[in-house]
């Protein structure tokens, strides 16, 4: 996996701006959006592993949206943090009643936004963000974006490093064409499943050169599993 992505939704420019700039030091990938339909479309591009959700917005509203894509299967499981300057309780327990992951009252500094962010992350993704992944010699280290084998770097494309960090997340268990396609480039893109083939054949020859392609295994009629087993 690459960056973290981040969806914000505000429709503030300054607020924007200014938190945009925040996370990117921080290491995240952001996408912005000012209202709902904007929203939309940075979502159809690519889903995002946690969306900043502005309660306060033009046509609908932060809270509609939250309700919205927490019945969607495409964003019923990605964290949302609501953004507003109601602080009153009801006004929390409503947001939270929709379906937001946790609740942040203005004026907030970017710092302990981004400390939400990361705590949000963790408790949703089921393990930590820096978490160093190995199988058989093969590590992956997310902090340092860098894969080795037996203690040797491997060069890795994004694509194929992405792939990697899921299947190394998910072992054991076989993905179809279009389920690797969502988890890995996101909701509607629009791509053919067989250039999945292409990025599975070139992270198999990156891993090949020390003889560890075979992780990656094809079951036909089904689709990929990443397994350390023959």
């Amino acid at each position: 996996m690459t960056a973290r992505r981040i969806l914000l939704v505000e429709d503030e420019a300054a607020i924007r701006e200014m938190l945009h700039m925040a996370l990117e030091r921080e290491g995240f990938e952001v996408a912005e959006a000012a209202d709902g339909q904007q929203a939309q479309e940075r979502l159809a591009e690519k889903v995002p592993d946690l969306i900043l959700l502005d309660w306060m917005l033009p046509g609908i509203s932060g809270v509609e949206l939250a309700r919205r894509w927490k019945k969607e299967a495409l964003t019923r499981e990605v964290p949302i943090i609501m953004l507003t300057a109601r602080s009153e309780e009801d006004d929390r327990v409503r947001g939270l009643d929709v379906g937001a992951d946790d609740y942040v009252t203005k004026p907030f500094s970017p710092r302990e936004l981004i400390a939400r962010i990361r705590a949000v992350l963790r408790r949703t993704s089921g393990h930590g963000e820096e978490e160093v992944l190995e199988a058989n010699g093969l590590v992956l280290d997310p902090a340092s974006h860098r894969v080795t084998i037996n203690g040797c770097r491997i060069d890795v494309g994004p694509t194929e490093y992405r792939l990697l960090y899921f299947f190394m997340t998910h072992p054991e268990r076989v993905y179809s064409r279009s389920q690797l396609l969502d988890h890995v480039w996101g909701g509607n893109v629009y791509i053919e499943e067989r250039t999945i083939d292409v990025h599975i054949r070139r992270l198999r020859k990156a891993l090949g050169g020390k003889g560890h392609d075979a992780l990656v295994q094809t079951v036909r009629g089904s689709g990929y599993r990443f397994s350390t087993q023959t």
